[in-house]
């Protein structure tokens, strides 16, 4: 039951009203007064009640803590009263043993403060105050940002009430994607700064000096020309990559606009239950690949429709040739068809794929850069915030943002190094 409290001995454990009572104390030992050093004079004990690691009950720590009285009539101590770090923190009611506990259970089993509170049989802050000094330790360790080669960036609404009460709804996320050397990406994340704009990313940038910024040689980014700025111009060494995810997306959302155009231009009307298009809006969203049987032939007889219908078509088709780039196994040919891709959907007759061709020539250089970088990609950072938003809704919300990134960086492993 106490292994871990270094420096005490148990003198009586009870249990009584759900409880489990230990009463521990120090052993005798000369002290000297901590100002002058003179050996200090036993005044008798104080009980001094701990919370400890919960078991199948709720258990306290009793500690006869001593009382002591300096030697010297001269100095300004006077009385003062033993302490045991490795017991408790000064003046903490949590022991060490169940800050690091509550810490653990934070981590890695998805628990709140509130819930951590129940079960130690506290409050909230006095849970939250032992824990928030460990955090911020960590936070404040620039070991933690060695060793990033591959870096992701993305942005997420962290509350929605009014900015003037809370700040800025957007965060700035900085995850490391860097690879292990099995070549696994192990995403973690760095730091949360308020603002969804390049300058927040430079700034974070900037502040993390010429060491950091010379050793990530890969920079994963959703197609925001914000952040792409901040990397030309503070990451010099690193090579943009845009994230595979999202380009796809952009291929989908124009066979969706193209769809929606050519539904009004033909019916006059939105979508509606019984339209040929509207019944296949689901299939244009599938990858070519993965249709069933079924599904062809309910795309082939909505496109047969109507003459009109062929423009959905040939966007669906523009839409999978750039899906197919990212799923070709040789990454050779995975660049021949992105770079057909970006020579000639700029060109095409239908407004929307013409669009979305001139996009992928402004981005062209970060875009093909996926097959020169391994595949790098932003799905780590994607991932760490769907754990950001887990964790949100297990508490609720949050209101102190400060609170809110040190909680983040623990979950999602900003804090280990």
């Amino acid at each position: 039951m106490l292994v871990g409290l270094d420096g005490v001995h148990v003198e009586h454990v009870d249990r009584r009203d759900g409880l489990l009572i230990v009463t521990v104390s120090t052993p005798a030992a000369p002290t000297g007064c901590p100002l002058c050093g003179v050996v200090a004079i036993g005044r008798g004990r104080r009980r001094r009640v701990l919370h400890d690691v919960p078991g199948v009950t709720r258990v306290r720590i009793v500690w006869r803590q001593r009382v002591w009285r300096c030697g010297d009539v001269g100095c300004a101590k006077k009385t003062f009263v033993e302490q045991l770090p490795s017991l408790v923190a000064r003046r903490g009611s949590l022991t060490r043993r169940a800050v690091d506990w509550a810490i653990g259970q934070l981590r890695r089993e998805h628990a709140t403060i509130e819930g951590l509170r129940r079960q130690l049989g506290t409050s909230w802050k006095t849970v939250w105050r032992a824990v928030e000094p460990e955090l911020v330790r960590l936070a404040a360790d620039e070991s933690r940002f060695e060793n990033v080669t591959t870096l992701g960036v993305d942005e997420h609404i962290w509350h929605h009430v009014d900015h003037r009460k809370r700040g800025p709804k957007e965060l700035t996320g900085m995850v490391d994607l860097s690879r292990d050397s099995t070549g696994k990406t192990r995403a973690r994340l760095l730091d949360l700064v308020p603002g969804r704009s390049g300058k927040a990313y430079a700034s974070w940038l900037s502040e993390r000096g010429e060491a950091f910024r010379k050793n990530v040689k890969v920079a994963a980014l959703d197609p925001f020309a914000g952040y792409k700025t901040a990397i030309d111009d503070t990451l010099e060494d690193a090579v943009a990559v845009l994230d595979a995810f999202h380009v796809v997306k952009l291929g989908t959302a124009a066979v969706d606009e193209v769809r929606r155009r050519v539904q009004q231009d033909t019916l006059g009307h939105r979508g509606r239950k019984g339209d040929p298009l509207y019944g296949i809006q689901t299939i244009l969203r599938a990858g070519a690949e993965n249709l069933t049987d079924k599904q062809r032939i309910r795309l082939t007889a909505a496109i047969e429709a109507d003459p009109a219908h062929d423009e959905v078509f040939v966007a669906w088709q523009c839409a999978q040739q750039l899906r197919s780039a990212y799923h070709a196994k040789d990454l050779t040919e995975g660049r021949r068809i992105a770079e057909r891709v970006v020579d000639t959907f700029h060109t095409c007759p239908i407004p929307e794929i013409a669009r979305l061709g001139r996009t992928l020539r402004r981005w062209r250089s970060a875009f093909l850069a996926y097959f020169t970088t391994s595949r790098a990609n932003n799905g780590g950072t994607e991932a760490i915030n769907g754990i950001i938003e887990l964790h949100r809704r297990l508490a609720r919300g949050y209101r102190n943002r400060e609170n809110y990134r040190l909680r983040m960086l623990l979950t999602a492993g900003g804090l280990t190094p």
